[in-house]
């Protein structure tokens, strides 16, 4: 097979000194207090977010964005807020959910992560939830509902929450960052903090009649396989634990099981007067404990009647607010006494949202940007704030945390924090090279956090870790991308080297679960689907293991290119070379007859011949997406595409039909699988392929009505599922006008910014004219020398950079149109890969 590369890759600036990396900036962001002082720089970014952005969409929760405002701190364990309720008005708007519930009697979430702008009713406020995540939800464990009725019969069987529920008006709602407020029709005012462990709650209710806590303690939002809870009276106590699990567990009978237990102690300031218990459809007044939980269903859905719980009567005075302070741990109770000892002591409600908001304000600070739009402003520091939710911590303060082989482990010497709930195939793509120039302490704690649990689950890299569990959920091998990664952008102070031997051998050598379809499609056990298949036939086929054969092998050469750079990093030349060679697998599978017009990457089977039944536009072939939307996720040999398709003008020609329909509308979200998605993951890097073509100006063009059409300061203004901040680090970076583009490196390949002036990492830019309407880059230049490059490389991680921009508002097309100026394209060349990656002789 003929080798393609482009002769810019020549040219390519060898890395630095690489082995330096993790010292250009640290966590404290010491470095940059002086910057304060520059009033053109935004000086209280934290008042820009607006929590509610994207939490309304439909109840087809793959259309929203399904974000939580809520209590919470940058990456914090404790993530305090409402879980929400259906009401039969709400259950009209689905016929589809309005008959699960009633016929099937099994419980939905309103939304994954518990809320959805929408709904008018909740029946409590969680201590966990996930942010933006697909599937039905995950978490929401242990709801706490403020109430003032008498207890009529067991929660467990009030179907919607049609009495332990509460009603609720938006506009007596109130949330920024580290705080939510919510006033409930019951006459309850509710007011919630965290820090990073733990939360405190002020319930405020109008009459001390009736006042009680229901802790509804089985009622994560997928179902529990157990939960106990206990009061001790005279402490004014209440404690116990949740034991859940069940990610995506309606998709399959693999996730159907429990693998993490959350502890919590909650100590209230009120008189506790009186108790009861329900288990099931029992209700036991006067007790003092219960045990049981709900179950998963037969079908991975909790029903109805099942769990337990506990409530207990307070001692209140009218409009007085009730402090309850909870900790939590998913080790032990006592870990969860001593991080609520540790983290709050005698801090006042006041002081704990106080030192959360300065904590957000210093996380959003770490990327600083200057404009007079305040809807620009507040869409970006949003989506900022959004990106910073997860991974999240997931040890305690004494350092101690429940692995992946459900024992007691401690964090190492040279890592601060475990962190949990990392959806690989999602944020490989740019979240977490965000986190990595934002706070790499934070990003190498989460590197050594995967290979902590690869090294706890037989040397297994799970794709979408929740808690301490395993779920096998989505395609591709993230982590090996998301560790290269991690590297490249400076955040190396982890066990880089033995991570780096882990994934090697599991991209080398097939493990039994590779070899196992047990939970596949969506959830195969092994790292690598049919690892043999890979050695042998070097593409996987149609008969495979995986999810979906073909996009899997696209997935999968990403994989082996990012280990490639990271191998070169280490000096492991002749592994860099076997990767780099096994990048080029996705041209075994790209068919220049996949229609009578057109080429595409097509699934083939064992035998070598091409999968019948081939639709390019059908959206079920390949995982959540289409051949035409996955025929550009190559971002590391555009310049190889390019040739097999024909050229520049054919590649830009198919672009355009992508981007826009035949009337000339653009296309950017949710139509016919023709099209593109630029708010799902196999699209959301499509713009930057026209610089493969010398179009760059088509990049900025489509980066901008991308921007402009699908993210607003709205509740409807995040584009399908945030998927852990991913999507919105896209925003992100595309607002600052530039995109780490390649699997493994920190090259960035350039846009248009959005703003007059910015600074991230290394990273400064200068975009005087910069506006809605100046969207084309006319002029640039780096480090004072004029540049018609689309694409800078990765010189930024050691080095300041600065980017100073003229923007027009008509095109300059010679920028970036020549060959030299587009970004490196990656050959199979063991030549030039030494060259491009600084490899050791």
């Amino acid at each position: 097979m003929k080798q393609i590369f482009s002769r810019s890759l020549m040219l390519l600036t060898p890395l630095l000194a690489l082995s330096a990396c993790g010292t250009h900036h640290a966590d404290t962001n010491q470095s940059e207090k002086s910057a304060t002082t520059q009033t053109d720089y935004v000086q209280n970014p934290a008042q820009f977010v607006n929590p509610f952005i994207g939490t309304k969409g439909p109840f087809n929760h793959r259309q929203a964005a399904n974000v939580v405002p809520g209590a919470v701190k940058p990456f914090g364990m404790f993530n305090f807020g409402p879980e929400h309720a259906y009401t039969k008005e709400l259950m009209a708007e689905s016929e589809g959910i309005s008959k699960r519930i009633n016929d099937d009697n099994v419980r939905i979430p309103v939304s994954p992560g518990g809320y959805n702008w929408q709904a008018t009713r909740l029946k409590g406020f969680s201590f966990t939830r996930l942010s933006g995540t697909g599937c039905l939800g995950a978490s929401g464990d242990v709801p706490v509902l403020p109430f003032n009725q008498a207890i009529k019969h067991s929660p467990a069987s009030d179907k919607i929450n049609a009495y332990y529920g509460a009603n609720f008006s938006h506009d007596d709602e109130t949330a920024i960052p580290g705080y939510y407020q919510v006033g409930l029709d019951s006459g309850i005012d509710v007011r919630l903090a965290a820090t990073d462990r733990t939360g405190i709650a002020e319930f405020t209710f109008a009459s001390k009649e009736q006042a009680k806590l229901i802790f509804r303690t089985a009622y994560s939002q997928l179902g529990s396989g157990d939960a106990f809870t206990k009061v001790d009276v005279a402490k004014g106590e209440v404690s116990g634990y949740v034991t859940s699990g069940n990610f995506c567990g309606y998709l399959g009978e693999y996730n159907r099981r429990d693998y993490y237990t959350l502890h919590f102690v909650a100590k209230i300031d009120a008189p506790i007067t009186g108790s009861g218990a329900y288990v099931d459809d029992t209700v036991l007044p006067n007790a003092t404990s219960s045990k049981g939980g709900m179950g998963y269903g037969d079908t991975g859905v909790p029903e109805w009647g099942k769990g337990s719980g506990l409530w207990v009567d307070l001692d209140v005075n009218a409009n007085q607010p009730v402090s309850m302070r909870v900790g939590i741990s998913y080790v032990s109770l006592e870990n969860a006494r001593e991080n609520l000892e540790k983290e709050q002591a005698s801090q006042s409600f006041a002081q704990v949202k106080d030192n959360a908001y300065a904590a957000w304000n210093d996380a959003l600070g770490r990327v600083k940007v200057k404009s007079n739009d305040s809807d620009l402003l507040t869409t970006f520091y949003t989506a900022l704030f959004h990106s910073q939710f997860h991974p999240n911590i997931f040890s305690d303060v004494n350092g101690e945390y429940r692995g992946f082989d459900q024992q007691v482990h401690t964090v190492s010497a040279n890592q601060t924090a475990q962190y949990a709930n990392f959806s690989g195939w999602d944020v490989y793509r740019s979240q977490l090279q965000l986190i990595s120039l934002t706070h790499p302490n934070v990003a190498s704690d989460i590197a050594q956090s995967l290979f902590n649990q690869a090294n706890q689950f037989n040397g297994i890299w799970d794709r979408w870790t929740h808690n301490n569990g395993p779920t096998g959920v989505m395609s591709g091998d993230p982590s090996a991308i998301a560790i290269a990664n991690f590297k490249a952008f400076g955040a190396d102070k982890f066990d880089v080297a033995g991570a780096y031997q882990s994934l090697y051998k599991a991209a080398t050598e097939p493990t039994e679960y590779d070899l196992s379809n047990v939970g596949c499609p969506v959830f195969c056990r092994g790292q690598k689907p049919s690892l043999d298949e890979w050695l042998s036939l070097n593409y996987l086929s149609d008969q495979s293991n995986s999810w979906e054969g073909a996009s899997e092998t696209l997935e999968q050469v990403s994989a082996d290119f990012a280990l490639s750079q990271l191998a070169a990093r280490l000096g492991k030349t002749k592994h860099s070379q076997t990767l780099l060679e096994r990048s080029s697998y996705w041209k075994n599978l790209y068919n220049p007859n996949a229609t009578e017009q057109l080429g595409y990457i097509q699934g083939r089977n064992q035998d070598g011949s091409w999968k019948e039944k081939f639709d390019p536009f059908s959206g079920h072939l390949f995982v959540e997406g289409s051949p035409a939307q996955y025929l550009w996720m190559l971002p590391f040999d555009g310049q190889g595409l390019n040739e097999l398709l024909g050229g520049d003008e054919v590649m830009a020609s198919r672009l355009d039909n992508h981007f826009r329909k035949p009337d000339g509308s653009w296309v950017l979200y949710r139509d016919s699988a023709e099209y593109a998605d630029v708010s799902n993951q196999p699209s959301i890097a499509t713009p930057w392929m026209y610089l493969y073509t010398g179009k760059a100006y088509k990049t900025q063009q489509t980066v901008r009505e991308t921007m402009k059409q699908l993210w607003h300061n709205t509740v409807s203004g995040i584009p399908g599922q945030d998927d852990l901040g991913q999507m919105s680090s896209w925003y992100v970076f595309s607002a600052l006008g530039m995109y780490p583009f390649y699997p493994g490196r920190a090259d960035m390949v350039l846009s248009s910014p959005a703003f007059e002036k910015a600074k991230i990492g290394n990273i400064s830019i200068s975009a005087p004219n910069a506006s809605a309407d100046h969207i084309y880059i006319d002029t640039l230049k780096v480090n004072g020398q004029p540049s018609m490059q689309s694409w800078i490389n990765e010189n930024h991680v050691n080095a300041p950079q600065h980017l100073e921009f003229t923007l027009s508002t008509t095109p300059n097309k010679a920028f970036g149109q020549a060959e030299v100026h587009r970004p490196p394209s990656f050959s199979t060349s063991s030549t030039v890969a030494t060259k491009l990656v600084g490899d050791k002789p």
